[in-house]
């Protein structure tokens, strides 16, 4: 979304990174056709950085294959930088722990570069939103309940959180209640809420999103 200051309809701001020209260039004109701006492009961890920095933008688009770096160095680095720039991961790689790491480092959506090229503008006007979006590959790749509604909201309260996380790693509403020292009544409230924010149908879609999302690959 444009930066506070900027007028609603300001284009969104994009910062490429990708370790190929061709492909850092073919995006950039993509993206150009639907109304948004790239403001830099970069090949490397430091590069990117330093040019995320200098430019501010909406939205960082990462592969995650560097040459000899991760993209996944970088997408720590972003988020370590405290920036209001949202990160979307464009890769080759469809594999569930690839769209896992890349979520866990600070990823807000992910695409594969097997998709059609529109999948990548839905993503990227999804995701510069302040949504997430994972895409069909990486759903199935997943096989994340999440990916019922496509693009999902980013913020959940802070106790939200926690009920998400403790229905992931398999308690039940009376446990959770009681390690939160709320009700039973309560943490089902927090239930409606997550099934709002995340767009899913009932609590068997829930707990499944709330387990996908608590799994994680090796460091």
């Amino acid at each position: 979304m444009p930066s506070a200051g900027e007028p609603e309809d300001a284009p969104v701001k994009v910062f490429i990174v990708d370790d190929h020209p061709v492909m850092r260039q073919g995006i950039a004109q993509l993206l150009s056709r639907a109304g948004m701006e790239t403001v830099g492009d970069a090949a490397t961890v430091a590069e990117a950085l330093a040019g995320v920095a200098r430019t501010a933008p909406d939205l960082v688009l990462v592969d995650l294959t560097l040459g000899d770096e991760s993209g996944l160095t970088l997408l720590e680095g972003l988020v370590e930088a405290g920036g209001k720039n949202r990160r979307l991961v464009y890769s080759m790689n469809e594999d569930a722990l690839s769209v896992e790491r890349a979520l866990a480092a600070g990823a807000d959506g992910y695409v594969t570069k097997g998709e059609v090229w529109e999948a990548l503008v839905v993503a990227a006007q999804t995701v510069a939103k302040g949504k997430r979006y994972l895409s069909s590959r990486a759903c199935r790749a997943l096989d994340h309940a999440l990916c019922s509604g496509q693009a999902v909201p980013a913020e959940l309260s802070a106790r939200e959180r926690e009920v998400f996380a403790l229905l992931g790693a398999g308690y039940a509403t009376a446990e959770i209640g009681e390690r939160l020292s709320v009700s039973p009544r309560t943490v089902e409230s927090y239930y409606s809420r997550l099934l709002g924010k995340l767009r899913l149908a009932g609590m068997r879609e829930l707990r499944r999103a709330a387990i996908a999302a608590n799994r994680r690959g090796p460091a």
